[in-house]
């Protein structure tokens, strides 16, 4: 391993950074005048005391400190890989719990871990369907999976800043810049039947997809912004 990939894998090294940057969302949450619109609906559940899925897109991960409830707990689930890991020590230092495992590697154990949270704890999980490696803004169907074997409903989220930065990354990571505005939008909640077929399961991914995609794109219009767009969907 190169030295500066050594560098920035130490424990000091991502223990500073992870500091560094819960400083900066707490900074960001606490300057930007912020606007949340949602129905009766979905405020009653964020607010009430039932669990619930929060779905979120990748690159919009860091205006989602607005949206929590801080009396109610959350575990986001995030890739065991070591940019997983740093995020992770990053959202712990802001009170956000976090569960290890993707698509690619540790779903089951995920799984497991998701439904405790929400059956046996009663608490509240997160979700980015996009992640961790796209395609961008495409959602993948655990959520779906995870609202089935749990009889939990999903709430898509989803928010904007009026001064931002846009990264290359295949997510088009969203950077909101303090002290400025911003807007939460919170979409109409989704319930999964407990035994659907795969066409309905099928529906109801893409029906997250469109509502998170929707809530997205009147997030970018609310301050006159261009609407990121999806990745082509993998076939």
């Amino acid at each position: 391993m190169r030295l500066s990939k050594r560098f920035f894998k130490s424990s000091a090294v991502q223990g500073s950074i992870a500091a560094l940057a819960a400083g900066y969302v707490s900074l960001v949450t606490r300057t930007v005048r912020w606007t949340l619109q949602e129905s009766e609906e979905s405020r009653r559940l964020r607010l009430g005391d039932a669990p619930f899925i929060a779905c979120f897109w990748h690159g919009r991960m860091l205006y989602m400190r607005r949206a929590w409830n801080d009396k109610r707990p959350i575990h986001v689930l995030i890739s065991a890989h070591s940019d997983g890991v740093l995020i992770s020590r990053a959202i712990a230092r802001l009170g956000v719990a976090t569960v290890k495992g993707s698509s690619r590697k540790g779903g089951m154990s995920a799984l497991r871990s998701m439904q405790r949270i929400l059956e046996q704890e009663g608490n509240n999980v997160g979700i980015t369907p996009d992640g961790p490696r796209g395609p961008r803004m495409r959602a993948k169907s655990g959520s779906i999976k995870v609202a089935q074997l749990t009889g939990v409903p999903i709430i898509p989220i989803s928010g904007n800043t009026s001064r931002r930065k846009i990264f290359g990354s295949w997510d088009r990571f969203c950077l909101p810049l303090p002290f400025s505005r911003g807007i939460i939008i919170v979409g109409t909640p989704i319930t999964v039947p407990k035994e659907p077929d795969e066409a309905e399961l099928e529906s109801l991914r893409l029906l997250l997809e469109t509502r998170l995609n929707d809530i997205t794109a009147e997030a970018d219009r609310y301050f006159g912004q261009t609407a990121i767009e999806p990745a082509d969907a993998r076939p």
